[in-house]
């Protein structure tokens, strides 16, 4: 159909509707400028005013300026002069306030009732509910029979809150969090090695490095912001990728070094060896600061090329390579993250790195280290104030002393202070099954979701006398079988501090309201001391940036002080802080190192060479279950069990939607698997359904998936 004119009509609504100055696609396209440096910002969404905090995602810690109107966040974006990431961010870090209007947040306490469904109370009727029963456990099995599950995903304040109600009000002896499964082993590395958990680097190194060693490291994809900090290195580094898989990382690498499972600590022996021949020793170094050299130097000599390629399956001239290139740099470091801390032999692999850091000098000086990779945004909160598995401060629960101290600081009888560290995570899980821990309160963590044997789990917390809940969501699988859920802000709904992977303590603030009765996990804590009739001895634990001033005096004279820092203010014009900060003498460096004048944290202030011989997998491969089990994370737009990432439309759509295993072709093959098509996967504790991803990125008899056999459906 024409008009008058011979012009198309159907082409003229187009024209109008590709010129339109109004209508809903139209307003939600149109930009304008932001203001406060933003340049162009969605129309709708143009601020009044700005605020800088650090992401609540993953352990990097970056910083990211929330677009404000009248008060409340409309929009953010990554802060262009922050010290960590330099106007970078991750597609979950642009994503972070999209995941906090999620229709399923828990906005009132829920009970259950008699008939056992879940019922809306009042915080009072909740509270006394969770006191009377935690008590009544208590009285009739002893105060060990409650315990608490937390996480590294909540402020430190928080988390330390938590551990001084729960254990010198409440009357616990365990509690633990999530931090402790992937962080544990190198947790331990550092403490035995350099006499306190202290990664000894800054971010800046991964620029200054001319030789960056990932072991079990895949940070193209885990850490992707480190890994722009590691291409924007103008050295034009040696990159070593020690990984079964071709990762995305390893692509890159200029040598990937695809060991079996389970052998890269003889892998790392092996260099150690080359390094000692070739003279790559820094003797200086060593005789000065450190012990246990001429010990280790004997242990690794049996790790010849030959041994290492045979027990590796690499090439011996490829050992050879690594370890010339090691060799040759003037600035080496050296990264592991999951690959190592989550390995049956994690500590020991971990203080295999540290040797090789050690034996060079590498470290205390730019571009080197010894350098753990934390995983969870406040992991390294929860190592140094959880309350846990040590006391405040990184302080141990069976010193005398380091309890007189807390004690002392906090004005509180000594005795209330337990004189020995939490069970750890799978051991309260194993008291549940055995009936030592009848009440279980549950923070910010879905174990029924990420534990192993799942239904074993569920059956388990269906056995607890009473089981607490505290979440942001109440369609967790966790918070499904609670008998009492407590609903919880999240990150940008309250105030308080992380501290990241390289030390730096950052701010969180509340830049939106919370949903219906949700509050701050720190206002739950305080309820419950209150409710269990201890809050007194919480009094002066006021409000976050109270609670960070208690936690300072906590760290005076430890290698974590942070004396120096004034408050909540100072944080954030500095962009973070890295600990150790005192108050006389500190470094106000915005990146700043351990160890450069080499004195380690022992009391004769030398690091230690530590090794013991590779023990084989406690779980091998057998006709029944022949194939060997990797994981990873798929993505970078993936979190952890998706309980925050699943709520945004933008990650789920850069997230494979289907659970998937990467298997290599000739297996595929072999076991009639069709590229695309399901298949179950199974292991001795459990199956799954997924999809069949062929790729030679792996090994032949090696699965990235959470499972070690294969077959089929139909």
């Amino acid at each position: 159909m024409t008009n008058g004119n011979g012009r198309d009509t159907m082409i003229d609504r187009l024209v109008g509707l590709a010129r339109a100055r109004d209508g809903r696609l139209t307003r939600e396209l149109r930009r304008e400028p932001g203001g406060f440096g933003l340049g162009q910002v969605p129309a709708a969404r143009t601020p009044d005013a700005t605020t800088g905090m650090v992401c609540g995602y993953c352990s990097t810690g970056c910083g990211l300026t929330v677009h404000l109107r009248e008060g409340r966040a409309v929009n953010l974006s990554p802060t262009k002069d922050h010290p960590v990431n330099r106007g970078m961010a991750c597609p979950k870090g642009w994503e972070a306030l999209a995941v906090l209007d999620a229709p399923d947040r828990a906005v009132a306490p829920l009970l259950r009732g008699a008939d056992g469904r879940l019922q809306d109370v009042g915080w009072d009727e909740a509270m006394s509910e969770m006191a009377s029963r935690f008590r009544a456990i208590q009285a009739e099995h002893g105060p060990a029979s409650v315990a608490f599950l937390s996480t590294g995903q909540i402020a430190t304040e928080e988390m330390a809150l938590l551990g001084a109600v729960a254990k010198f009000g409440m009357g616990m002896v365990h509690g633990d969090g999530n931090t402790r499964q992937c962080m544990a082993s190198a947790v331990v590395a550092y403490k035995q090695a350099f006499g306190f958990d202290a990664p000894p680097y800054t971010y800046q190194d991964l620029e200054e490095s001319d030789c960056i060693v990932l072991i079990g490291a895949n940070p193209c994809i885990a850490h992707p912001v480190l890994w722009e900090r590691a291409t924007r290195n103008p050295h034009r580094p040696e990159i070593l990728v020690i990984d079964p898989r071709r990762t995305e990382t390893a692509m890159a690498a200029t040598l990937h070094l695809p060991a079996r499972p389970k052998s890269d600590l003889t892998l790392l022996y092996g260099l150690a060896r080359l390094l000692i021949e070739r003279g790559a020793v820094d003797r200086r170094f060593v005789e000065a600061h450190t012990r246990g050299f001429e010990e280790f130097a004997a242990f690794v000599a049996p790790y010849d090329p030959d041994r290492v390629a045979r027990e590796t399956g690499l090439e011996a001239d490829a050992v050879r390579s690594a370890a010339d290139r090691i060799a040759k740099a003037e600035r080496a470091s050296f990264w592991w993250t999951m690959g190592v801390n989550q390995s049956h032999q994690g500590v020991k692999t971990a203080q295999a790195a540290i040797n090789l850091a050690l034996l060079t000098g590498s470290i205390g000086r730019p571009g080197t280290g010894a350098n753990s990779i934390t995983g969870q945004c406040n992991a390294m909160g929860s190592r140094l104030y959880s309350n846990t598995t040590s006391l405040l401060g990184g302080r141990e629960f069976a010193d005398p002393a380091h309890r007189a101290e807390v004690a002392a600081t906090l004005g509180i009888p000594v005795d209330r202070i337990p004189d020995r560290p939490s069970w750890s995570y799978d051991r309260i899980l194993d008291g549940v099954r055995s009936g030592e821990i009848r009440g279980l309160w549950v923070v910010a963590t879905n174990p029924a979701h990420s534990w192993i044997d799942q239904g074993r789990l569920r059956e388990t917390l269906g056995e607890l006398d009473f089981l607490v809940v505290q979440d942001m969501y109440s369609s967790t699988e966790t918070a499904q079988l609670a008998d009492l859920l407590l609903p919880a802000a999240g990150w940008g709904e309250k105030d308080g501090t992380f501290i990241n992977s390289e030390r730096r303590v950052g701010l969180i603030k509340k830049v939106a309201r919370a949903p219906g009765l949700a509050l701050a996990d720190f206002h739950i804590f305080k309820l419950a001391a209150h409710y269990a009739g201890c809050g007194a001895m919480f009094e002066d634990w006021s409000s976050p940036e109270a609670t960070f001033q208690i936690l300072k005096r906590l760290s005076a004279g430890r290698p974590c002080d942070v004396t120096g820092i004034a408050d909540y203010r100072a944080i954030d014009e500095a962009g973070g802080v890295q600990w150790p900060f005192p108050a006389e003498g500190a470094d106000p460096s915005p990146q700043r190192r351990l160890f450069a004048d080499g004195r380690f944290h022992h009391p004769d202030g030398r690091a230690r060479f530590l090794f013991e011989e590779p023990r084989p997998s406690p779980e091998p491969t057998d006709d029944a279950f022949p194939f060997e089990l990797l994981t990873g994370r798929g993505g970078a737009a993936q979190w952890h069990t998706q309980t925050r990432t699943a709520k945004s439309d933008v990650l789920r759509k850069l997230h494979p939607r289907d659970p998937y295993v990467e298997i290599h072709p000739t297996d595929a093959q072999r076991l009639g698997l069709t590229a695309g098509a399901w298949a179950v996967v199974e292991s001795r504790r459990g199956e799954a359904c997924v999809r069949v991803f062929a790729t030679r990125r792996s090994h032949p008899a090696v699965c990235s998936c959470r499972c070690t056999t294969a077959r089929r459906i139909g």
